[in-house]
């Protein structure tokens, strides 16, 4: 008779070893979640920083920029971003605010002016020839009228407010600006029909509007106007002989409110804005409008992509 008898393998069922198994688990854990902890603070660290500093910009301070962090990832690339977009809005700020204080000292000129006419008619009733003050104080009208039109115009192009395009010829257009009254220097045409553009007709004939005006207040004696095509494109040219436009100058002319010495000499009568809005119709129709050489006076060339619609 053989008799057996089961006794525990030293070790395996200790206590004390299983309590330092559970008590390590433990431990390596709560390492393992403190370094987990660590390493995503200081990956996270950035993010704050740029939250921090971005919280704080305000329209008083948008030269501040978020921090950029120097290892070349993810977060690197947001922060880029964010600096790109900070740059471009302090750009439109700065553009808002010339603009605001140009448009600001056009519309205060006529009321002052205006607003002087009127006082001084008032204290000398009797010496006052009523009928030429009136006709002063409707020049400051229409010019206070030119300039907020032009302005109504400005923020309906800057709000992005699509063309309704029609194919149209443009020496057509032309030269029904052209007949719309006449001009006081000579008008030389050279308008090749047959010459068809996709273009909202309003808007269009506005641009057209402000070339002839710009170049009648500029031209000695003559103007000349030309359509043309140019492989796909449709070209007009408006060319005066005044005085030109320095090539330094070709770009800000573009820009609102601004006038050239001369034209602020001779008191054209512009509100300075008319240019402006020519480029911007232009550009709405995917067209350029710039100013290029020519032996004598400014050059003013419109590009529109040219249409194989039927006149509509």
């Amino acid at each position: 008779m053989t008799l057996t008898v089961a006794r525990p393998v030293p070790g395996y069922g200790s206590p004390t070893l299983l309590l330092l198994l559970a008590g390590g688990s433990v431990l390596i854990t709560a390492m393992t979640a403190v370094g987990a902890y660590r390493v995503v603070g200081r990956t996270l660290a950035p993010v704050d920083a740029i939250r921090s500093e971005f919280a704080e910009i305000t329209a008083t301070g948008l030269g501040r920029r978020v921090p950029v962090p120097k290892n070349r990832d993810e977060i690197r690339s947001l922060a880029e971003t964010v600096n790109d977009t900070l740059d471009r809005l302090e750009s439109a700020y700065e553009q808002l605010r010339r603009f605001t204080s140009d448009a600001s000292h056009d519309l205060r000129s006529p009321i002052t002016a205006m607003r002087a006419q009127l006082e001084e008619a008032l204290m000398y009733p009797e010496d006052r020839d009523w009928p030429q003050t009136t006709r002063a104080v409707l020049e400051g009208v229409d010019r206070l009228q030119a300039v907020v039109t032009d302005l109504l115009t400005l923020a309906r192009l800057d709000a992005g407010e699509p063309p309704r395009p029609v194919s149209a010829d443009l020496a057509e257009l032309v030269a029904a600006e052209l007949d719309r009254y006449p001009r006081k220097v000579e008008i030389v045409r050279a308008l090749s029909g047959g010459v068809v553009v996709e273009c909202d007709r309003l808007r269009l004939g506005r641009l057209l509007a402000n070339l002839l005006d710009n170049a009648e207040r500029h031209a000695k004696s003559r103007i000349t106007a030309t359509v043309l095509a140019e492989r796909g494109t449709a070209v007009l040219e408006v060319l005066d002989d005044g005085d030109g436009v320095p090539a330094d100058m070709r770009d800000v002319v573009f820009q609102r409110f601004a006038r050239l010495e001369a034209s602020r000499n001779r008191d054209c009568g512009g509100t300075g804005l008319g240019l402006a809005i020519a480029r911007q119709i232009a550009e709405a129709h995917g067209g350029t409008l710039t100013i290029e050489e020519s032996e004598r006076g400014a050059r003013f060339v419109l590009r529109l992509p040219r249409s194989e619609t039927p006149v509509s």
